[in-house]
């Protein structure tokens, strides 16, 4: 059997990124209460988040260890993986926009400017390196629109989706005009730091 990759994460974004790379895994949502966690440095923020979603998978695992396997044929588990992601624009930290007031607000500053795209790592392995922790950062220059535009586009629901109210890979592809750095990671998790990681499972 494969060893396989856990997925800390409900995002449907990152499993298909995944899915698209070959990485064999499955998904268990942690369950961390996100709100809880506070931090005012937002590289240092989306690695707390990242490694409690991770840890709180890892220390489910460890229970189930205890019980008899319901699927016999499941493959070996080799990792878990917490991932967590906000953008960083002005100085000011966006997560989920709560609504679509909210979301058309933070568009009528975001528009024509750039932000950084933070998302934090974890990996807790059974093999090799037992913790690996950090955070990558990618640089997004987003398009001018008009209120217009900004309307449509919220009215879409994409927004109220994501980190930073935009999916690269949907419609937000529209509204980005470049990217400095890692294309993935502003989707959710970057895989070429995943690659190298894995690397030593």
């Amino acid at each position: 059997m494969t060893p396989v990759l856990l997925l800390a994460s409900a995002s449907p974004a990152r499993r298909r990124l995944l899915t698209q790379a070959a990485i064999p895994h499955r998904v268990q949502v942690s369950g961390v209460d996100e709100d809880a966690i506070t931090e005012p440095n937002p590289l240092l923020l989306v690695q707390r988040l990242a490694r409690a979603k991770a840890l709180a998978v890892w220390e489910s695992q460890q229970q189930a260890q205890l019980q008899p396997p319901s699927d016999p044929t499941d493959s070996p588990l080799t990792a878990v993986l917490g991932c967590d992601s906000v953008l960083a624009f002005e100085g000011e930290v966006f997560g989920k926009p709560a609504d679509a007031e909210e979301a058309i607000a933070r568009w009528q500053r975001m528009a024509g400017g750039w932000g950084e795209l933070h998302t934090g790592h974890c990996l807790l392995s059974l093999v090799g390196e037992p913790e690996q922790l950090t955070t990558v950062t990618t640089r997004v220059q987003f398009a001018p629109l008009s209120a217009a535009e900004i309307a449509a586009y919220v009215a879409t629901g994409e927004p109220l989706q994501c980190a930073g109210g935009f999916a690269l890979e949907g419609r937000g592809g529209t509204v980005v005009e470049r990217i400095e750095g890692c294309y993935s990671n502003v989707i959710g998790l970057s895989l070429p730091l995943l690659r190298r990681w894995l690397a030593s499972c």
